[in-house]
């Protein structure tokens, strides 16, 4: 067995684009995981989407080998983490199997929201914390700077910050010795009872599911029978090993080491994401803490484009909850876009990967609906309930009140685009918290609600500050607002793909902008559609398309006019059955743009 002292767990963590991948490759290749021939970039962002957008979406890990200048060989297991808001939740799984972690911060760009949301869930979880100023490569860095926004900003010692650069490889060997001096080693004991935290699991064609797993105390090894606390479910391992980043196997993992197990499980449900794994004969008399579960923010209604293809969406969801558990879905129906699943995400990145994975991956054409967030009702006969999808909303005579999500935004932005910010969060209900100074940066703390921002808050604050405004955001309950839902009928029918809840100030110039782009939209019939937008019974915004015109008088060379006339009356009223019995046909298309502009 490898002496615990020796060993060393860290995740690396920081602000989206301040360059974990690219430093997780040079480890990787100073420590000889994989060879140079063997080498690409981001290697551990193992989907082409990942690589594509340069983010990280899954936390990936990988043990390596390090022989240090005290001429000890250390054992180091590396997780690098997602930056992004969506995937909070997949660095908090990660912090929570580590003793430690690497904060990269851009010495180009400083500080960011997420740097500071990323420590702060490692202080919670009372890691050490080692900073690396990455980018020093470039001319614009500025080192003595970003070390003294650190400090002022987060509260770190810059003291012992190591530079480096993960694009040229300078200064990887003086952070590696950095964290075998002062990072932890885990702590765990051998003899007692099996006890392994249960971080990540997903599923192989081949070997079922993959469970990641940190041994705590205790050892696993191949043929042991383990018991998963949560189900209670027992289970005997087949294969055991480690990622160098390549697939290794071991015959035994000792406590305080992170590797992989599979034990011909067939379903990703039954190894929930927190679980405690213990010897089935020998367990251990409590379970670890685990972590909180996934809670979905965002809600969209997905639909085939072509109906026949309603079961291949329904196995390409299941194959996706495979190796993604915090996607959720149930099936749906709707009047105007037939069978369908109404699906919940952790934000709208992670709904827009989810709906590109179904089309690159499965080769399906989706539909999906305005994004909506989850809300609370209190009726008035005292019951309580949550609503995620507008078209499910009961008659407002029997709501006695409705709670909205409530998130608080922290802002980083050059103090230049502070005045368009402020507007910009005001626009959004936003209510200002806080509001502070760091050099030439200020930093906003706002309280918004969460339907503000999930449509184009992100885009549009990135283009009212020239891309320089960094943006984080968490949970932070519930508030009472003053929502109304809001119908679109088309000829007078409503379509429950088109409704959506807004607040009530706003109400009418959504219904009115999205009426007058479906009036673009929808190609013209042969008689005329009214298109409106209803609160209640009430109608506040609608548009005409105007019909086609047959001339049904062209055939008339002259003559008396009342026979002209008779003719177009003989029009008038065949237009008018026709728009009784006559069926409106909404290309898909226009769902889609109407929709998307809707959310501007």
């Amino acid at each position: 067995m490898t002496d615990l002292s020796l060993i060393r767990n860290f995740a690396i963590i920081a602000h989206i684009d301040h360059g974990k991948s690219t430093l997780a490759d040079r480890i990787i290749e100073y420590c000889g995981g994989l060879q140079s021939r063997e080498m690409t970039e981001q290697v551990l962002d193992s989907m082409d989407i990942e690589r594509e957008r340069g983010i990280t979406i899954k936390a990936q890990t990988v043990r390596l080998e390090y022989k240090a200048k005290d001429g000890k060989t250390y054992l180091l297991n590396m997780i690098d983490t997602p930056g992004h808001v969506d995937f909070t939740y997949e660095v908090s799984r990660s912090l929570a199997s580590c003793e430690g972690s690497v904060l990269v911060v851009d010495a180009t760009q400083g500080v960011e929201a997420q740097t500071l949301a990323n420590v702060y869930l490692a202080l919670d979880n009372n890691h050490e914390i080692v900073t690396a100023l990455n980018k020093i490569d470039l001319p614009s860095a500025d080192v003595a700077r970003v070390k003294q926004q650190v400090e002022d900003v987060i509260g770190l010692d810059t003291s012992n910050a190591v530079e480096v650069s993960g694009k040229t490889g300078a200064g990887v060997e003086d952070l590696l010795e950095a964290i075998v001096k002062y990072l932890p080693a885990p702590q765990g004991e051998e003899n007692e009872p099996t006890k392994a935290l249960l971080i990540d699991s997903w599923y192989d064609s081949y070997l079922g599911v993959v469970i990641l797993v940190r041994i705590k105390d205790g050892t696993l090894r191949k043929k042991q029978n383990i018991r998963l606390m949560s189900t209670g479910l027992d289970y005997v391992i087949d294969k055991i090993g480690v990622f160098t980043p390549k697939m290794k196997d071991v015959e035994v993992l000792h406590a305080g080491e992170v590797g992989f197990i599979t034990a011909s499980i067939k379903s990703v449900d039954d190894c929930k994401i927190g679980d405690t794994i213990t010897d089935n004969r020998q367990p251990c008399a409590e379970m670890l803490a685990g972590f909180k579960p996934s809670v979905s923010v965002v809600f969209c209604s997905i639909f085939p484009v072509d109906s026949s293809q309603y079961d291949a969406l329904r196995d390409a969801l299941a194959k996706l909850k495979l190796n993604d558990a915090s996607i959720e879905y149930q099936p749906e129906n709707s009047g105007a876009l037939g069978l369908g699943f109404r699906c919940g995400f952790l934000g709208l990145l992670h709904m827009e990967i989810i709906q590109e994975r179904i089309g690159r991956e499965f080769d399906l054409d989706i539909i999906t609906t305005a994004p909506s967030v989850a809300y609370k009702l209190y009726m008035t006969n005292g019951m309580e309930m949550t609503l995620d999808n507008p078209a499910d909303m009961p008659d407002p005579s029997t709501i006695k009140l409705i709670e909205e999500p409530m998130v608080r935004a922290t802002i980083m932005v050059p103090d230049e685009y502070l005045g368009s910010i402020l507007k910009l969060c005001t626009e959004r209900r936003g209510t200002q918290e806080d509001l502070t100074y760091v050099g030439n940066r200020a930093m906003a703390v706002y309280k918004i609600p969460l339907s503000e921002i999930v449509f184009d808050f992100y885009d549009r604050l990135k283009s009212i500050s020239s891309g320089y405004a960094s943006f984080n955001y968490e949970l932070i309950g519930y508030a009472p607002a003053d929502l109304v839902k809001v119908q679109i009928l088309i000829n007078e029918e409503p379509v429950d793909a088109l409704a959506f809840l807004c607040n009530r100030t706003e109400a009418e110039a959504r219904g009115r902008q999205i009426c007058g782009r479906l009036k673009d939209l929808i190609p013209r019939h042969l008689f005329k559609i009214p298109l409106q937008a209803s609160i209640g019974g009430r109608i506040v915004a609608r548009e005409t398309i105007s019909p086609m015109r047959k001339d049904v008088t062209a055939k008339c060379y002259g003559g008396d006019v009342t026979r002209k006339r008779k003719l177009l009356d003989n029009q008038k009223k065949g237009k008018q059955r026709m728009r009784q019995f006559g069926k409106v046909e909404v290309p898909q298309s226009a769902f889609i743009e109407a929709l998307r502009i809707g959310d501007n």
